[in-house]
């Protein structure tokens, strides 16, 4: 279920910061970067600021 969660929740940041990028500011695509590298930094060291919220929320994993 957390992975479901993560998967949906990061989804959501990617494609709005997409459309904030085309209908407000380029700039919101620094955002679309720093959930990218965020990503790759969570694949490298097993730990995620994400995953740890949900699960404090109670998401089972």
């Amino acid at each position: 279920m957390l992975n479901t969660y993560f998967r949906v929740i990061v989804g959501v940041m990617v494609l709005l910061s997409v459309v904030l990028s085309v209908y407000v500011s380029p700039n919101w695509m620094w955002f679309t970067v720093f959930i990218g590298v965020n990503l790759i930094q969570s694949a490298f060291t097993k730990w995620c600021l994400l995953e740890t919220i949900l699960v404090k929320l109670g998401v089972k994993k």
